[in-house]
Formats: C-alpha cells, sequence, structure tokens
C-alpha cells in the first residue's frame, strides 16, 4: 500500500527522519507533536495547560493537512513526563475533543525532545 507524507507549515517541522503524518489508504497515522511554535520552533513556555493546548493546535493543522477533523481521530496516545499532571491535560483533551471520544492511552516517561513535558500522537481515519 502507497504511503502518502502529510506536511503543513502550521506545525513544527518534524526535527528528524520522519513526516508529520503519513496516509495509508483512509488511515492517517501522525507522529507525536510537542508544544513547539510553528512560527519560532521554540517550545512553547507555561503550565502542562499551556504545552497541552500548543501541541493538540499543533495536531489540529496536521489533521486538517490531511483533509480530516479532531472528529476524525480513533486513537490518541498521551505521553507526560509527571503523571501528576494528568487531570490538567485531561481537562485541556476535553477542549478539543467530543464524544465518542477516541480510544486513548497515557503514559508517564523520564524525559520527551526538546524538554518538554507533554506530547501527543494519534491514529485517524477518513
Amino acid at each position: 500500500m502507497p504511503r502518502t507524507p502529510i506536511h503543513t507549515d502550521a506545525a513544527p517541522a518534524a526535527i528528524g527522519p520522519y513526516s508529520q503524518a503519513t496516509r495509508a489508504g483512509n488511515l492517517v497515522f501522525f507522529s507525536g507533536q510537542i508544544p513547539l511554535d510553528p512560527a519560532t520552533g521554540a517550545l512553547v513556555e507555561g503550565d502542562i495547560e499551556a504545552q497541552a493546548r500548543r501541541a493538540f493546535e499543533n495536531l489540529k493543522a496536521v489533521c486538517a493537512a490531511a483533509g480530516g477533523r479532531m472528529e476524525d481521530i480513533v486513537r490518541v496516545g498521551l505521553y507526560l513526563t509527571d503523571l501528576s499532571q494528568f487531570a490538567a491535560v485531561n481537562a485541556v483533551m476535553g477542549e478539543y475533543f467530543a464524544q465518542p471520544y477516541p480510544a486513548r492511552s497515557t503514559i508517564e516517561v523520564s524525559a520527551l525532545p526538546k524538554g518538554a513535558a507533554f506530547e501527543v500522537d494519534a491514529i485517524m481515519v477518513l
């Protein structure tokens, strides 16, 4: 099955040998989005809510570039460097998704790229 890379300047450019997302058939697989400002490439300063919002906005931009909407996302993965901040991230996620919610995993990790406190990845069906 052919793969089609997805790219938008409305989200941070990939910082390694990967695509922002890849489409295969009607599935879109998103690379992790951390809270980088797409205009500057700098990590967004602020609390976990600010970081989560920026990462979800980046995800939303790549989603649109792939021809979809957040409502088309069927699975998200959340990665936090401090799981005690889960409730705050969960509240921000609620601003971006409505029922029926996508499936989700939440994992605490020891570190994320560029010192981010939060990262999100996803799978979307078009």
